[in-house]
Order: structure tokens, then sequence, then C-alpha cells
């Protein structure tokens, strides 16, 4: 069985790659040929994300499971076929945690009648910029009571040192 994947690394100008690769392989060897597809290689650290159909980012896949667990979570233990389903399926797939390299990853297609050892690249476009976005995380803004009694708190020449010096 074979399964063809549309990857979209967000960026701001598209950069898209559909590849083909065996049901029967590993999130490894799917994040072996990310990586070669977009001119990476395979030295630095990344991770799958299962997401729900809003590309919200759920339980993480890591190359490497570095946690005290007694069961694995690694790549290589998770068969694309048990992972995707069906077509739609999603994983977000972050490569190079200091670059922080984003794709959106789906199942495009399942076909049951064709089988390629090697993954194949069936569609490009766009062009990888030299460097990674960089990503902006933002959180809620406090409300603006909170936010002003903080600030009057400190306005008046809220004197550290007492603080400190009544410690000891």
């Amino acid at each position: 069985m074979q399964y063809t994947f549309r990857l979209i690394l967000d960026v701001e100008a598209d950069v898209i790659r559909d590849i083909s690769i065996d049901a029967k392989l590993s999130l490894l060897e799917l994040h072996k040929t990310i990586s070669s597809a977009y001119g990476f290689s395979t030295q630095e650290m990344a991770a799958f994300y299962r997401t729900n159909d809003d590309w919200e980012q759920g339980e993480e896949i890591p190359l490497i499971d570095m946690s005290d667990k007694e069961t694995s979570n690694e790549m290589k233990d998770f068969i694309l076929a048990d992972i995707f389903p069906e077509a739609n399926s999603r994983l977000l797939y972050i490569y190079d945690f200091l670059a922080m390299w984003t794709f959106f990853v789906e199942l495009l297609k399942i076909d049951s009648k064709t089988t390629s050892k090697e993954p194949i690249i069936s569609f490009s476009s766009g062009e990888l910029p030299s460097e990674a976005p960089e990503k902006h995380f933002t959180t809620e803004k406090i409300s603006n009571e909170i936010e002003d009694e903080f600030d009057s708190e400190f306005e008046d020449g809220y004197d550290f040192e007492d603080d400190i010096n009544n410690l000891y």
C-alpha cells in the first residue's frame, strides 16, 4: 500500500512537496524522507505532533524519546498505516528545534495497488528560504484592571532593597 502525503512548509511563500511512501514504513522513514525532500540533513532533532482538523498541536512523537517512561514513544516505533488510518489524517512536523522549521503533513491518498520500495517526490513547488521564519508565541492580554494594579504598585518608586533586606 502506498501513501501520498502533502507537505507544506510554514513560511511566507508556500513550499510544497507531495511524496509517496510505503505505508508499512515508520515515522522515522517519513522523517528522513521529509528531510531529504527539503534538502535538510537528518542530523537535527525533530518531532511529529498529533493534531486535529484545526492543526492544533497535540501529543509529541519525538525522534528520540528522552522521557523516563517504560514504553518507548519514538518515531521508529510508529508505522505510517497505524498513524494515518484514512485520507486527510494529519500530523505536524518540526525539524531542528533551534530553527523550528514547521511542516503541515496531510495524507492525500491511499493507493492499495501500488508499492514502491523507495519514496518518490511526485510534486514540488516553491523554494526553501535561506533561514527559518521567526516564530512568535503570543498569550492572551492580561485584563486592564490587573495590569493597572501592577503598574501603580511600581510607579511610586517601589524599593526592592527593603524586601531583600527583610529576608536576612
